[in-house]
């Protein structure tokens, strides 16, 4: 780093050090004389002060204030005590050249050092983005006039994930950085799975929305057999006969497909080639009728009733409709789902919503399975970030529930994503609940205000031990604060997200049940609207 003349302002000396630890500075707080020109609300928990040494100045950030005798005649008497969590420095040469902040301290101050206030000057220092390319989404909380940035390589390259108890600001703060980002790069690849059907809203022109019942294609010739088996056979996927019965016959109708494409010899049950589910059915009546035929009847028999229902089930239109033809169409789908070429929408938006529940974990499998392989394959690097709402869901902690090759999908694009270009961004209200080893594989870290010290505790066993000082301010952050803590900033950091415009905040907020009940629905047609939808499994009504 270059030397450069930054003067630190000398501001109020608010005390001196009586102990030093390898991350902590107790310092006694002294009495300001009567003139001193000193807030009143200066010293406070999550305040930032400096103390000089022999070679550097050191930055600290207040993690607790305590009084341990208070004296029953005057205030004036008592002893405060300040305990200071050590972040970083910035260290100077022979001439008295400072160098730029960074994080760690080498050289610690000593017993009795001189403790002061950080300027806002010095804040913008500890704080500024240092050597790649960087984005605000808001200020810090020290200072309303300094921006909190996100370094955007660091910050999509590596992961990260964003967590917080329902109502804190989860989905503002996802709609605040990815607008944030795509408008620094507006080539980017985004690709969003949403739960709720909240999002849209967010990015209005600036993203395409895929749906059931609006543009999403994943014909059943894509899925793996693993896939395909959790989808056709359900609660009996575990029936060896059923398995054995699908495989066989999913094969036989790739077969005639396997030579046309050159894969004769390379093809399998799980290669995503065009086949007709006519040809699977009419396979499975040959080998039903077949006189040495090891299988039951009666496995047969549910096989082909399952795939017919699912046929017939206007919610799967998406992955068995008629119209999804046998023309290969899988560079199209993949197009249009990685947003290649972006033509000024650089966020696809999959409205997951209305997926039937028994597959939801099956259609994310397959997209975070199809992103990585796409990844992976590809001679050009096409970096893409999945934004993973409601992690929990479909990589749960419990190892009885979800779906299990949704958990390796995501498994794996967190272990390896980042040599190929593909990242995570995983948003959860429970982290206790979610698959640990997706957390800790997250660099960076959003934590929004969480109260449950389950889920406070899972964050800590995620986090370096210098930042465990910033997470015992999570019960008492306020809606759109958040503790941002890993690669993605220059430094641990409570950030005040700026607020999102109206038209531009997703459609998240709790439902205003006084303003709802102040007036009576005398229209009965609302009821059979509601019904004709969910009937046909489709948002809107035909």
């Amino acid at each position: 780093m270059d030397g450069t003349n930054l003067p630190l302002v000398e501001t109020a000396r608010i005390g001196r050090v009586i102990a030093v630890s390898a991350a902590q500075v107790i310092v006694l707080l002294e009495t300001p004389v009567p003139d001193e020109a000193r807030p009143a609300d200066a010293i406070e928990m999550g305040g930032l002060v400096k103390l000089q040494t022999r070679a550097s100045t050191v930055f600290g950030m207040v993690n607790a204030l305590r009084v341990p005798l208070p004296s029953l005649s005057s205030p004036d008497e008592d002893l405060k005590i300040i305990e200071i969590e050590l972040l970083g420095e910035m260290l100077r040469d022979a001439s008295g050249a400072y160098y730029g902040f960074q994080r760690g301290v080498s050289v610690f101050p000593s017993i009795e050092s001189p403790v002061f206030l950080a300027t806002p000057e010095d804040l913008a220092q500890v704080y500024a983005p240092r050597g790649t390319a960087s984005v605000p989404v808001g200020t810090i909380y020290q200072a309303s006039s300094v921006p909190a940035y996100l370094r955007i390589d660091d910050l999509m390259g590596k992961h990260f994930s964003i967590v917080g108890t329902t109502g804190s600001g989860k989905s503002c703060a996802v709609a605040t950085i990815l607008r944030a980002v795509i408008e620094y790069n507006p080539n980017a690849h985004v690709m969003l799975l949403d739960p709720h059907n909240e999002y849209a809203r967010a990015f209005a022109d600036r993203a395409v929305v895929l749906s059931p019942d609006d543009g999403l294609r994943l014909p059943y010739w894509l899925f793996n057999f693993d896939e395909l088996a959790e989808i056709v056979l359900g609660n009996e996927r575990s029936d060896m006969e059923q398995r054995k019965i699908l495989a066989e016959t999913v094969l036989a109708a790739k077969q005639s497909n396997f030579s046309k494409a050159g894969l004769d010899k390379v093809g399998s049950v799980d290669t995503p080639v065009p086949y007709r589910m006519s040809d699977v059915l009419s396979h499975i009546d040959r080998a039903m009728g077949a006189l040495n035929r090891p299988e039951s009847l009666s496995a047969f028999q549910t096989v082909k009733a399952r795939i017919g229902a699912l046929q017939a089930d206007a919610r799967y239109a998406f992955v068995f409709g008629q119209s999804l033809s046998l023309r290969d169409e899988m560079s199209e789908i993949l197009s249009n789902l990685f947003r290649i070429p972006v033509n000024g929408k650089p966020i696809t938006i999959l409205d997951i919503s209305a997926v039937p529940s028994e597959v939801l974990n099956v259609v994310v499998s397959l997209v975070c399975r199809l992103t990585f392989d796409f990844a992976m394959w590809s001679e050009t690097t096409i970096p893409i970030t999945i934004v993973c709402e409601e992690a929990h869901r479909y990589a749960p902690r419990d190892k009885e529930l979800g779906f299990e090759a949704a958990k390796r999908a995501l498994s794996r694009i967190a272990k390896e994503g980042r040599k190929y270009g593909v990242s995570l961004c995983v948003v959860t209200q429970r982290p206790s609940d979610l698959a640990a080893s997706l957390l800790s594989e997250c660099n960076t870290m959003f934590a929004l205000r969480m109260t449950n010290h389950e889920d406070q505790d899972i964050l800590r066993d995620a986090l370096s031990e210098a930042s465990h000082g910033l997470m015992n301010f999570l019960p008492a952050l306020r809606n759109g604060e958040a503790i941002a803590v890993g690669e993605g900033v220059s430094m641990p950091v409570r950030i005040c997200f700026s607020p999102l415009p109206e038209d531009a905040r997703p459609k998240s907020s709790t439902a205003s049940f006084t303003a709802a009940w102040s007036r009576d629905i005398d229209d009965r047609a609302v009821v059979a609207q509601t019904v004709e939808r969910w009937r046909r499994g489709v948002r809107h009504a035909a």
